[in-house]
């Protein structure tokens, strides 16, 4: 029997979530929590089981639960919400799409969720909370640390380091050795 688990936020990212969720077979999505009730509608035919007023209520009846918000410009509302499921005790698994790669030698913390295609090698090492998009690459003993963004198709190149809260856009190159601290623009590179 799987284990079931709730979901944090309704959106765009929520759908890749779910996608990845039931390719990986690991767990039964219980439904999806909003901030306000109304908010927003089914996502992919699974239901708004609750607001985020509720979270103790749910607590009673489910121990996994997942940040599904996205980051783009700002991580408040993922890191806020995050905080508040750890304060509640739940459970926030990783969550590996099957069609990516994660060495065995790599490490992935709470909550972070690597997403179709995307690379995670040999060393790496990715904080908690974070959002390995589809088809990024994290190359060998980069850190990424926690509430990150690795946007889709990046490249973080090895021995980077990208400090917490930060977002490497869609397309961008981080070259070997650097620090990102903050925003990387999609399609840039930072040398």
């Amino acid at each position: 029997m799987k284990k079931k688990i709730i979901l944090l936020g309704g959106g765009g990212h929520c759908k890749s979530v779910i996608d990845v969720i039931e390719k990986e077979g690991r767990f039964e999505i219980a439904g999806i929590v909003e901030k306000f009730t109304g908010e927003s509608k089914a996502v992919l035919g699974y239901e708004i089981i609750g607001t985020d007023d509720e979270l103790e209520k749910l607590r009673e009846s489910y121990e996994y639960a997942i940040v599904t918000v996205g980051h783009i410009y700002s991580n408040s509302v993922r890191v806020k919400l995050f905080k508040k499921l750890k304060a509640l005790n739940f459970v926030l698994p990783t969550i590996i799409s099957p069609l990516a790669y994660v060495s065995q030698h790599a490490h992935i913390e709470d909550g972070s969720v690597i997403l179709h295609h995307a690379i995670v090698n040999v060393g790496a090492k990715v904080g908690k909370n974070c959002i390995i998009n589809s088809k990024a690459l994290i190359e060998h003993d980069a850190q990424i640390y926690s509430h990150c963004h690795i946007a889709t198709g990046a490249i973080v190149n090895g021995d980077v380091i990208v400090k917490a809260n930060s977002f490497v856009g869609s397309g961008s190159v981080v070259v070997q050795g650097r620090e990102v601290d903050g925003f990387v623009k999609a399609g840039s590179v930072f040398k």
